[in-house]
């Protein structure tokens, strides 16, 4: 409003000016050279002179500005050239081609070396090259701009960890912090360092700033300022009871299922005369989680109770997780302490099929403190060396056994979990891995099934009776049978004997009962063929021996048993060659036959 006032009188002016040099009287007169000018309204003559004065302005100032728009042009196109080779590049190390972002990496700094993503560029080329000292340089250069300063902090603390300089890449987070309180890989790196070197103050300070900043909500804040506390308080148990105390009591509030606090806050109780509130602590943190260091603080929550009295509230603990094989080790071990081993064995034998070590160092323990009998207790020892593993304290791969607050491998917070270790499980035929079909078909053995006899089948050769047993020919049905030969000679061959072995041969024929044989009809009349039974719908019909046994041959007398077990050869091994190995040295190795040449070698060719 005002800047249209102000354009209203300024018009008004220009206007009252102009009125006032159009009443004056007098010519105005303009002499330059040859030419001379004469009007007698001077107002015509002021404007022609202004508007010329004006054009002769504009052209000067577009000239002079003219070096001034030929450099911006220039450095117009280096910028884009730059912004150009800064994407190729980023794309380039996004697909990991390194001698494509080295080079977009080098017209980049020559175009736009001034601009933040150059130097990003050149970094990441270096990096993926392989070239720590590039990297550094081109990191330390970012570092010490105000608007790329924690960029290349964060560059260098990459850099610091894979040189394996802890202390240098805890400085550099450290001051990254400084700088900002919500960046989350340094408050990480920060928090960790402190939780190695005991400074709970400050990894609880770390803490709130993370909730302070919205890095964590409110039940992840709870939970890491519980683990804190709770490792505080097993840090000062036995140097400052009172501090101890008042940690673990607030990490138990914070985190009511956190065993390390459960545990420690029970013990505390338990001291102080307060039995129920100890039992239910560690009753809550035993629904949510079986723990035997629970189970153990459960049955010592009574200082000066007996051995039975463990026993019975280790039981009404187990009892509130059926099933639980936590539970069932508590009652063993506290049963064990009061010499039940009925209620040990019980309490294992559900366990006992596929045991863990823990269930098999218990029952190598009962047989031994039972009985006596150490040949069992060395056969359940024997037995725990291969049993499964039983739960521990893991983080990241790492397997404790006790529980920390943080992971020595990634330095995360409450990374430690009750579970069986992954690198521990069984590598045979169990319920975490279970074996393809194609494994099961290539481990079973081989099986050569008989050939089935057909229904009408010509007579054997005469030199089936060779074999170790006799065998009667096969005749057709309807046949007469015929009368043995007398110059048949029986087979006096010993019988190799094989050793025994568990399972069949896998290429043996299948035994079959003798078959009877239909007796031909009285009257010369040919008997029809008897029909085929039906077939079994359940099973299929057993195929037909290959050759009958003879009555009118007495069976060998078994030979003795050699000195020397003979070798079995499998049905799909090749045996040994019989010519021996080809000694190459002694073959002769001659010339080269040449290829016949001119028209013979090509009838040669041709007849071939």
């Amino acid at each position: 409003m005002i800047r249209i006032i102000l354009f209203l009188l300024l018009i008004a002016l220009a206007a009252a000016g102009a009125a006032w040099l159009a009443d004056q009287p007098g010519d105005l007169v303009l002499n330059w050279g040859g030419l001379r000018l004469t009007s007698k309204q001077p107002m015509y003559l002021l404007g022609l002179v202004i508007v010329v004065a004006m054009v002769a302005g504009a052209i000067l100032r577009a000239l002079w500005k003219v070096p001034g728009h030929i450099r911006r042009g220039q450095r117009e196109r280096r910028h884009a050239r730059g912004r150009h080779a800064i994407t190729q590049g980023l794309l380039a190390i996004g697909h990991g081609d390194s001698s494509a972002a080295r080079a977009h990496a080098e017209v980049a700094r020559r175009h736009a070396g001034g601009d933040p993503l150059a130097l990003l560029l050149h970094a990441q080329s270096a990096q993926l090259d392989g070239d720590r000292d590039g990297a550094q340089r081109a990191f330390r250069a970012m570092a010490e701009r105000a608007d790329t300063r924690l960029l290349g902090l964060r560059g260098l603390f990459i850099e610091a960890q894979r040189a394996d300089d802890p202390v240098a890449a805890v400085m550099i987070a450290e001051e990254a912090l400084k700088m900002s309180p919500s960046s989350s890989w340094a408050s990480h790196a920060v928090l960790g360092f402190c939780c190695a070197k005991g400074d709970w103050a400050g990894a609880l300070s770390i803490i709130d700033n993370n909730q302070t900043a919205g890095l964590i909500d409110k039940a992840t804040y709870r939970r890491q300022r519980g683990v804190l506390l709770a490792a505080r308080a097993l840090e000062f148990e036995t140097i400052d009871r009172d501090l101890s105390r008042s940690s673990a009591m607030e990490a138990l509030r914070l985190a009511p299922t956190l065993i390390p606090a459960a545990v420690l806050a029970a013990k505390f109780e338990s001291e102080a005369h307060q039995i129920r509130r100890a039992m239910r602590i560690v009753e809550t943190a035993w629904l949510a989680q079986p723990h035997p260091d629970l189970a153990d603080a459960y049955s010592h929550v009574r200082l000066g109770d007996s051995a039975r009295q463990r026993l019975v509230r280790v039981e009404t603990l187990a009892a509130k997780t059926p099933g639980n094989i936590e539970g069932a080790l508590a009652i063993a071990r506290a049963a064990i302490d009061a010499s039940e081993f009925a209620k040990a064995r019980a309490a294992l034998e559900p366990f006992t099929a596929a045991p863990t070590q823990r269930v098999a160092l218990l029952m190598a323990e009962i047989e031994r403190t039972e009985h006596g009998d150490s040949g069992r207790a060395r056969a359940w020892t024997l037995r725990a060396v291969r049993a499964l593993h039983d739960p521990a304290w893991t983080a990241d791969g790492y397997v404790s056994d006790r529980w920390r607050p943080v992971s020595p491998v990634t330095g995360r917070l409450d990374a430690f979990q009750w579970q069986t270790p992954v690198a521990a499980l069984p590598s045979d035929k169990g319920n975490a891995i279970e074996p393809s079909p194609f494994e099961e078909a290539m481990l079973a053995p081989r099986r050569v099934e008989p050939p089935k006899e057909s229904p009408k089948e010509v007579a054997l050769e005469p030199e089936a009776a060779k074999l170790p047993e006799a065998a009667k020919p096969v005749e057709a049905v309807g046949a007469k049978p015929t009368e043995p030969k007398p110059t048949e000679a029986k087979s006096t061959e010993p019988k190799p004997v094989e050793p025994a072995a568990p399972t069949a041969q896998d290429n043996a024929p299948l035994p079959a009962a003798i078959e009877a044989e239909p007796a031909p009809a009285s009257d010369g009349t040919p008997a029809p063929e008897p029909a085929p039974p039906p077939a079994a719908e359940s099973t299929p019909p057993a195929p037909a021996p290959l050759f009958r046994s003879r009555t009118d041959l007495p069976k060998a007398p078994p030979a003795p048993i050699p000195a020397v077990i003979p070798i079995i050869r499998a049905p799909d091994d090749p045996g040994v060659d019989e010519d021996g190995a080809v000694d190459e040295f002694a073959e002769q190795i001659g010339p080269p036959k040449a290829q016949i040449g001119g028209w013979r070698g090509f009838l040669s060719r041709l007849g071939s």
